[in-house]
């Protein structure tokens, strides 16, 4: 049996992220509604880079629904001394029910991690998008906004794995309008904006990119920012910052849209792509997007842990599991 796995947003339909985007919101009114889903399961969490947020929201929320929680490091893996990921992933099959995965390579390592379908994987950041974060995002807005019909986002900085998954997720709400201001030669890849412009236009909304702070909208109910640096990335031009320095959300430029909310997330450089009172001011969502991330993190665990079958839980009887060989009886050497 295949076990679902979430890689990409570009994977899923909008009933599944409409289904995740409910779900994330109820596990934030009440982390304990739900039936310990991941009961006798293991999950194993391996993040080969930095993470406070989405580590801490997995591992939690592997806790909370029922689950065992296996964490592995950077260097704990002999993928360090050069085994390869789909050979650690046909491993991991034997030991692990679930996986999740934060690399700063490409989805296709995770891809490899998941043995051909045997583990259920979930991507907790690649160098393409970040999905779980898209998913809270989206959350937050919804449970702030109620309907997202006719609202409208702007999205300010680099056009990152941020801001990949937050205009994926955002193009499977009918009426949305998503604006990217990103500085030139840092947008969304053109690939991204191609694979959602027609489902956004054909749910009367819209995904559109600027690279001049001078040609943004003049309505907006969202301000969104992430870092200028993500994690495990560098850039070509060493003189960067002076290219990004315009994309800085301040106080001035929330003031241009009365009312609008501000949306990071985290963490943040106070200063570089958001001034402190911004970030710490009334109109930000920033501190409760991190806690619908937490729930997000379970409502994905949930929906993979669907797919592992009952007969994945470890059986403490004794008996071998099925399928496995069953070892004969002890063969005595004749003495002689």
């Amino acid at each position: 049996m295949t076990r679902r796995a979430l890689y990409s947003l570009a994977d899923l339909d909008t009933v599944t992220v409409h289904r995740l985007v409910r779900r994330s919101l109820e596990l934030y009114e009440d982390p304990t509604a739900h039936d310990r889903p991941l009961a006798g399961l293991v999950a194993g969490l391996l993040f080969t880079k930095t993470s406070t947020r989405t580590r801490t929201a997995f591992t939690a929320g592997t806790v909370r629904l029922g689950g065992t929680a296996v964490a592995f490091g950077p260097a704990d893996l002999q993928t360090n001394t050069g085994e390869s990921m789909a050979d650690t992933g046909r491993m991991f099959a034997t030991m692990l029910d679930l996986l999740v995965v934060r690399t700063a390579g490409p989805v296709a390592e995770h891809r490899a991690l998941a043995a051909d379908g045997a583990l259920a994987v979930v991507n907790a950041m690649s160098i393409e998008e970040h999905p779980t974060q898209g998913l809270a995002d989206v959350a937050t807005l919804v449970g702030h906004f109620g309907d997202l019909e006719g609202v409208r986002v702007l999205y300010v900085g680099e056009g990152n794995n941020t801001a990949t998954a937050l205009a994926r997720a955002l193009a499977h709400y009918p009426g949305c309008h998503l604006v990217l201001a990103c500085p030139p030669g840092y947008g969304l890849p053109e690939y991204v904006r191609a694979g959602i412009a027609g489902l956004a236009a054909a749910g009367g909304g819209s995904i559109t990119q600027v690279h001049d702070m001078g040609e943004l909208p003049t309505d907006v109910h969202a301000v969104y920012t992430s870092r200028w640096q993500t994690t495990g990335s560098s850039k070509p031009d060493t003189h960067w910052r002076d290219v990004f320095r315009p994309f800085h959300v301040d106080t001035a430029l929330m003031n241009r849209w009365p009312g609008a909310v501000f949306l990071h997330d985290l963490p943040a450089h106070r200063g570089e792509e958001v001034s402190g009172e911004v970030l710490d001011g009334k109109a930000s969502l920033a501190w409760a997007q991190a806690g619908v991330k937490a729930a997000g993190a379970m409502a994905v665990l949930e929906w993979v842990a669907a797919s592992v079958p009952a007969s994945a839980v470890p059986d403490t009887t004794g008996a071998a599991p099925p399928g496995f060989p069953v070892p004969g009886p002890t063969i005595q050497k004749e003495e002689e």
